[in-house]
């Protein structure tokens, strides 16, 4: 009896649209990110109650400037959240979250605010300089992101 309850529920929640779903976001896990074992930032992930659909959000230690999103940041359907770091930045500007496809190219702004192309195959960067690692992938975990 309780098999058939819980696949009526797995119907429900599947038939939820997570497009459409007035998300109630709460907290779900973290991602650390360390420097040296040296924890410099973190990356909050909130999980929408009804609908399962993920949320992520950027905290970088000794950085309190305001965001300029309000509210929880959206992620369209054909994009993962990943972390983008850079080899050739130091501290706080090392890494990023971004929003990757799963092939195409990311444009990316640096430090020194010019906007390079960086390529994307399979949900991850292709490129000399810059690497990346989703999130999905490292909920819970600390990753060192030294180069």
């Amino acid at each position: 009896m309780q098999g058939l309850n819980r696949t009526k529920i797995e119907e429900k929640i599947m038939e939820i649209n997570p497009e459409t779903c007035k998300h109630q976001p709460v907290y779900f896990a973290a991602v650390n990110i360390q420097l040296n074992e040296r924890t410099i930032g973190t990356v909050d992930v909130w999980r929408c109650g009804v609908c399962k659909k993920r949320f992520c959000e950027e905290k970088q230690l000794g950085v309190e400037s305001i965001s300029d999103i309000v509210g929880m940041p959206e992620i369209e359907s054909d994009e993962k959240w990943a972390v983008l770091v850079s080899k050739l930045q130091k501290g706080k500007d090392k890494w990023k979250l971004v929003k990757l496809k799963e092939n195409g190219t990311l444009n990316f702004e640096t430090v020194d605010e010019k906007i390079i192309e960086l390529k994307i195959k399979n949900y991850k960067i292709e490129d000399d300089h810059h690497w990346s690692f989703l999130i999905d992938d490292n909920v819970r975990k600390a990753v060192e992101i030294k180069v």
